[in-house]
């Protein structure tokens, strides 16, 4: 794996636990700030569904 562009939310700040995303051509990869070594990839498809399933309270406790 190439070396990745991590981003997070502003929201976080300098925060130790914090979600990550880096975004490639052909992937979505996601990482906690706490487990850094511990990397989810996606496809597009499925970052979209998570997305939407995040925007539509579908994770709601």
């Amino acid at each position: 794996m190439d070396k990745l562009a991590w981003h997070r939310p502003s929201i976080c700040g300098d925060g130790n636990n914090c979600p990550e995303v880096a975004i490639t051509a052909d992937a979505v990869f996601l990482r906690s700030s706490l487990q850094p070594d511990a990397i989810a990839r996606l496809t597009r498809t499925e970052w979209h569904d998570l997305l939407a399933g995040i925007r539509n309270g579908e994770f709601d406790a």
